[in-house]
Formats: structure tokens, sequence, C-alpha cells
């Protein structure tokens, strides 16, 4: 099932108030529906009740209309009126009074008075226990009485409510009630929170002055329960799909954005390639510049001094090839990154002097004074030859330009190897002013340089990458670079590199 964590919680409250909603106007509806429908059963069965109560009067008023007095005498066995009991289930007793007769109960005669004064029936003794009343009508040479069973008023032919339904009705006048049809006992009433359904209206009669009732009892037990739960399913769909939806749009969005990121990573890293590339090979390019300019200023004397251009020129093809040897490095190590250096066993203190040898021109330039201090008459580690030159060129590079810092006097540079352990180890001091404690954390990350943007341009160095090429090649020959503050003060850089036999004695 798919997590709604992918949506704001807005959008789910929003959905759950949408939902309460849509259920509450589903139940409002159902309610209204049933409500609509009990209105209109209460209006007929208010009709129907409404025209036997007018059949009672409309008997009594052909009674007395059609008794002539000549059937006065007639015995009450034969009289026509005695028949109604058999056609009319609700009326009980049909009773009448002559004018020289008396009614055996002085309350019809007082209805029959009030009868007489308002030309329609009058009721009497309603007897809300039994369910019966009586109606009185005056008349001349004789006045009638209706004995009638209420709860026999019921058409149930045309009745619109079920019997035992849930529709309680009932005959109310004052205090008294009669009920017409039970409805559901109060055990079996759904649990509601009012009174139901209720309807109530005077009978249409004139002299049968009863308030027709009807009550339904209602409740949640009687709410759409399949349909609430099905659109309560439909809208948890809804949900569902909505999130699964946004949640392939935020998966798509991601995927976008990684592939960005991963468009700007490659950029960034052929960035960096070309700014190693440049790096690496601006240092042996200057120095064929400076070696075809000087062989070219040396061919220019009269006469020439050859021996001096030779060696000029031997410098620019060494540069050349120093060169050629970087590319193809950086050229291996990009088409076959897995495969590891190649490493053989180098002299470090010969590589050390070649080096000074090849920067001694640079060094009487600066007026620095150069130790080389070895221990040993060889320290042999394992290396690749030209990353080694690499490394030990910008690091006496590095002191060189930081000589500059200095007054001339005080300007040293010290090439220290020696062996520790396993390990070879050569270091690069200078008498300059050091490394700031702010910088030094910083030192081999890439493109950080401690130098200022007029030095980077006029020196052709800052773009902050050597230290960081040199620590990388140094880790990728197995060993490691460490810069330090020495407590005489300047610089110190340490490269250590695992540390081979002297081939001579193997």
């Amino acid at each position: 099932m798919p997590q709604l964590r992918v949506l704001p919680i807005s959008w789910a409250l929003a959905w759950a108030l949408l939902t309460l909603a849509a259920l509450a106007g589903a139940v409002r509806w159902d309610i209204a529906q049933r409500r609509d429908d009990f209105l209109t059963d209460a209006r007929i069965a208010h009709r129907l009740l409404s025209q036997r109560a007018a059949q009672h009067e409309a008997i009594l008023n052909t009674l007395v209309l059609l008794s002539p007095a000549a059937a006065a005498s007639a015995p009450s066995a034969d009289r026509p009126e005695t028949r109604l009991v058999a056609l009319y289930p609700q009326l009980l007793v049909v009773m009448r009074r002559l004018a020289d007769e008396t009614w055996p109960d002085l309350a019809l005669l007082a209805s029959e008075t009030t009868s007489r004064a308002s030309r329609h029936a009058a009721m009497v003794r309603f007897d809300g226990a039994t369910g019966q009343y009586t109606l009185v009508m005056a008349g001349a040479p004789a006045s009638f009485a209706l004995r009638i069973d209420a709860r026999q008023m019921l058409p149930w032919d045309t009745w619109p409510l079920a019997r035992g339904g849930p529709v309680r009705v009932s005959l109310v006048q004052g205090d008294q009630t009669i009920v017409l049809q039970d409805g559901e006992r109060p055990s079996t009433q759904p649990l509601g929170l009012t009174a139901g359904f209720v309807f109530a209206k005077p009978l249409d009669a004139a002299g049968q002055r009863f308030d027709l009732r009807l009550q339904r009892a209602t409740g949640p037990a009687e709410w759409p329960w399949p349909w609430l739960l099905g659109m309560l399913l439909l809208g948890l769909a809804a949900l569902l799909a909505l999130a699964t939806l946004r949640r392939h749009r935020i998966d798509k969005q991601r995927a976008e954005a990684l592939r960005r990121f991963d468009q700007v990573a490659r950029l960034n890293t052929l960035g960096e390639l070309a700014a190693g590339i440049a790096h690496e090979l601006n240092q042996p390019l200057s120095a064929v510049l400076a070696s075809t300019q000087a062989a070219t200023r040396l061919l220019a004397d009269a006469p020439p001094d050859l021996p001096l251009t030779q060696q000029a020129l031997a410098h620019a093809t060494a540069q050349a090839q120093r060169a050629s040897q970087v590319l193809t490095r950086l050229r291996r190590s990009v088409e076959r990154p897995d495969l590891p250096m190649p490493l053989q066993p180098v002299d470090l203190v010969g590589a050390a002097r070649e080096l000074l040898d090849l920067l001694a021109p640079e060094c009487r330039r600066r007026s620095v004074s150069v130790r080389l201090l070895a221990g040993e008459p060889a320290v042999w580690a394992l290396a690749e030859p030209v990353a080694l030159q690499q490394i030990t060129h910008n690091l006496v590079m590095n002191a060189l330009q930081a000589l500059e810092q200095v007054p001339a006097p005080e300007r040293r540079l010290s090439v220290q190897l020696r062996t520790d352990g396993a390990m070879a180890k050569l270091t690069v001091g200078d008498s300059g002013p050091g490394i700031s404690a702010q910088a030094l954390p910083h030192l081999f990350e890439p493109f950080f340089s401690t130098r200022r943007g007029d030095q980077a341009q006029g020196s052709g160095q800052g773009l902050g990458l050597g230290l960081s090429l040199c620590d990388s090649l140094a880790q990728a020959m197995g060993g490691g670079l460490t810069a330090a503050n020495q407590a005489a003060g300047g610089a110190l850089f340490s490269l250590s590199l695992p540390l081979a036999a002297d081939p001579e004695t193997r």
C-alpha cells in the first residue's frame, strides 16, 4: 500500500475534513429523504383518519335526516340504524332518543344540547384506556349517538404505514391518548440523539377534536452504512491514488535532480582534470621555454657557447620528456583508473640530487642556500619515478616561492632523506614564514591556495591543486604526505614511501 507520508499533513487534514463533510452530507441527505417519506405517509394517514372521522358525522347526519316520525314506534331490532354495526367495525353501538325519551346517561343529554346549539356532532366520554368515545347528534323527532372504537378506525386496505412498523400513531385530546398503532417497542428502537420524526395535526372533523400524532424513532442504526463505507473507501482510494501520483512525481523530480547533479559532477571532474593537467604540465613546459630561450641567447653570442647551449637543449629535452611522461600517466589513469600505479625501486638520494641540480638556476636566482642531508649512502623506496619527481619538484618549488617573503640572507632550504621503520622519508624544509594555523588543515584540499591573486598570476601557479595532486600521488604509491611548522620557523613537508631493498644488494 502506498505510504501516506509522501503527502503533506495539510493535505491529509484537508482530505479528512472533505471526507467528513461528504459523509455528513450523505447522512443528512438520507435523513432528509426518510423524513420526506415519513411526512408523506403522515399526511396520507391524516387524510384517511380525517375522512373516517367525517364519515362518523355523516352517518349521524344521515340518521337524523332519514329518521321519520312514523318509524319511531318500530321495534328496535327492525330499525335500519342497527345494521350499521355490521357495516362499520369501529361502530360498537348505535343509540337513538325520541323526543319523549331520555338518554341513559346525563352526559349524553349534555352533549345533545351542545350539538343542538352548534348544529354539529358533539363528543362525550373519551376514554383513553379503552380507546372508545361517544359521538352525539341532536335531531327532531329523534337524536342519535354512536359508540366508536377508535382502534378500529384505521383503513388497513389503504393505510400507508405497515402493521408492526416503526411508526407510532396516536390520537390525543387533552391528557387522554388513544394509541392506534404501537410502532416499535422502546427496547428495539434505534439509539438516537433526538425524538426522531414527529408529525402532529388536528383531524379535519368539527365534532371530533383529536390531534393526530405520528412519531418514528431514528438514529445511527438506520444510517446508510454500506453507502458511507463505500464513500469512505472511495475517498481513501482517491487519497492513495493522489499519494501514488505525488510519489511518482517526487521520484521523477529526484531522478532529474540526481541526473543534473551527476552532470555537474562530471563537469566538475572534467574541470579538475583539466586544471590538474594544466598544473602538471606548467612546470615542465616553463622549464622547456626557459631552456630554449637560454639556448637561443647562447647561440646569438659571438662566438656561441656550444657546450652550454647543448646543456640547455638537453635540459629542454628532458623536460619535454617529463611532460610526455606526465601526459602518459594521466591518460593511463583516465583510461584504466582501476590499474594500480606501477612501482619500482627508486634511489631517493639520487632523485633528490637530480632535482636540486635541475632547480639550481632557480635557487641561485632567488639567493636560496640549499642543503641535501642524507644519513645513509642510499635510500631506496618503492615509487613511480615520474610521480616521485612531480611531488618533489612541487615541494621544492613551493618552498622557493615561500622563501621570497623573507630577506635574502635568511633564505635556506634543506632536503633530508632517511628511513623510519619500513618507510622511506623525504622531507623538504624552508626558513620561510611557515603555514598559518587557519590554512594548515586545508592544505591538501583541492583548489585551496595560500597565495594572493597577483602572486598566483605572476608565477603561473595558484590553482590550489599542487599539494592535493601530490597527496593523491603519494597515497597511490602506498605512502602519504604531511605538513607542519618547524620549531625554528618555516614549513616542513614530509613524503613517506614504502621502503625497498637496494637493487645492488639483492
